[in-house]
């Protein structure tokens, strides 16, 4: 009786673990969408701390020539961000870049699954993520240079750097709570793209309508 409730205590403790690693992943995929090299700098950051264990075949992602890839790189884009043309030029290749350093991160957190299983979990969870948050911060700087002739994007550029920093800290404190933050600002994100699809559809649809005489 004592061993099938250890043994039920260590099954969940797993599925636990299994959760906490999903949330984590979504966290930090999150951070992708609005800076790339923030969230691996942070998770390089932790490994080295002894605060995290990435999963077998990521161990690179924790050493000491990746805290310096990673945080000349987090210098590079965060200083780029600011250059007026050059935010809209990197916008061109960092939903792509996103996409996957949300799911080499996905897949690096999660702990011993199948190959096809993990890669599935982290293009889903990760990459999906992290490219809507990007498309998202795309779409806003967007409208910044349209309305603003790009004076507008500094703001634009630090409110995504916080966002980063931010949302990478929370996800290394409490996972689930920002991996549900993450989903509530996803569905929401994808609630206005929709009105927003459906409003431009109803005034072209109008425009189409002849004037009576």
């Amino acid at each position: 009786m004592e061993t099938a409730i250890q043994l039920d205590a260590v099954a969940n403790a797993e599925a636990w673990q299994y959760v906490l690693a999903i949330c984590l992943g979504i966290g930090l995929s999150a951070a992708c969408g609005f800076r790339i090299f923030v969230p691996l700098l942070g998770i390089n950051v932790a490994v080295l701390s002894g605060h995290l264990t990435l999963a077998e075949g990521f161990e690179w992602m924790g050493s000491l020539p990746a805290f310096a890839v990673f945080l000349t790189a987090t210098v590079l884009e965060v200083t780029a961000y600011y250059v007026p043309w050059l935010d809209n030029l990197l916008d061109t290749i960092a939903t792509p870049a996103a996409v996957v350093a949300g799911t080499i991160i996905t897949a690096s957190v999660v702990g011993d699954m199948s190959p096809m299983l993990r890669w599935s979990l982290a293009l889903i969870a990760g990459g999906a993520t992290a490219g809507i948050i990007q498309t998202g911060t795309v779409a806003l700087r967007g409208t910044s240079t349209t309305t603003t002739a790009g004076l507008g994007n500094f703001l634009v550029s630090s409110g995504e750097l916080i966002a980063s920093t931010a949302l990478s800290i929370f996800s290394f404190v409490v996972p689930p709570l920002a991996a549900v933050f993450v989903i509530f600002c996803l569905l929401l994100a994808i609630y206005y793209a929709v009105q927003r699809v459906n409003r431009g559809v109803e005034t072209q649809a109008m425009k189409k309508v002849p004037a009576k005489a």
